[in-house]
């Protein structure tokens, strides 16, 4: 009923042919076989889940939880609205804990009024007008959440720091969703990423939201903050995921480019990952030389 209900918007009929149907026939196909009968892993690579951009995150983060030898992961969406994303959120997270066997720790963020008053001409002021995507029903959406979710209400500004000061290390933020579209917003978001390394994974998978419009710019915006942010933190830089488009079966899918990493180049998992792994040497086949990886 959900997935029917969106028909109804031109947007989506839009996204869908310029970014399903121009992809190669077979694919698609393909994607038809493994919607019915695909595992949730397969159903991700094949971008057939409700929002891809939540589904890759939070998959990436819990894989890379276990990697880093982590059993909960926490998972943050900064801009709630009415509450559809984060509602999407543990669904996909209450599913993906079944596939990896990773607990999700979730927390949403938002001020309920809508979006702040515009400070200048960095919050896009042509793009976006104060009020907007307020939170309508926040007592139906608060008690609609699992157990595993938490919605924190007021000025981000305060509430991340609150947030911080009682994040539960043992379940490192693993992915961040920014859908703030103010500059000044986003970096109070990004402040949530400058404490100590072991509130972190090592690699933290984030959405920015707004960033892929043609009047986004670095000088304004999410995309400002960004640059800023890495600027003013040597140990911690955000950065597209290298070769994300490439390594994707379906490439024209827009949310691609609005995928992120945070680097924690300080946390202690970088440095003892490998400790272990053995001897690595290049073979070389004209000398009957083997490559040695144990």
């Amino acid at each position: 009923m959900f997935l029917l209900k969106k028909l109804f918007y031109r947007r989506i009929w839009r996204q869908i042919f310029l970014e399903r149907l121009s992809e190669p026939l077979h694919l698609n196909l393909i994607s038809l076989f493994v919607a019915l009968f695909g595992t949730l892993r397969m159903k991700i690579f094949y971008d057939l889940c409700v929002r891809q951009q939540h589904a890759f995150g939070l998959l990436t983060a819990a894989d890379a939880a276990l990697s880093a030898g982590y059993g909960r992961v926490t998972a943050i969406e900064f801009g709630v609205a009415s509450g559809t994303g984060l509602l999407n959120i543990c669904k996909l997270a209450s599913r993906i804990t079944k596939v990896t066997g990773v607990a999700f720790d979730i927390v949403g963020f938002d001020n309920v009024s809508g979006m702040p008053p515009l400070r200048d001409y960095r919050d896009h002021p042509e793009l976006y007008q104060p009020g907007w995507y307020p939170m309508t029903s926040p007592d139906a959406l608060r008690a609609a959440l699992p157990a595993n979710a938490t919605l924190l209400l007021g000025d981000i500004a305060q509430t991340v720091d609150g947030f911080m000061v009682g994040h539960d290390k043992k379940s490192p933020i693993g992915f961040v969703s920014v859908d703030v579209d103010y500059y000044w917003s986003a970096v109070e978001c990004l402040k949530c990423l400058s404490d100590a390394p072991e509130h972190y994974l090592p690699t933290v998978a984030m959405y920015f939201d707004d960033v892929g419009g043609p009047d986004h710019n670095p000088w304004c915006g999410e995309l400002l903050a960004i640059n800023e942010f890495n600027a003013n933190n040597q140990m911690r830089k955000i950065a597209p995921i290298n070769f994300l488009r490439e390594t994707r079966l379906f490439r024209n899918a827009a949310w691609i480019a609005k995928m992120y990493f945070c680097q924690v180049f300080d946390h202690r998992n970088r440095f003892e990952v490998l400790q272990n792994y053995g001897h690595v040497a290049m073979g070389n086949p004209y000398l009957n030389i083997p490559e040695q990886e144990r």
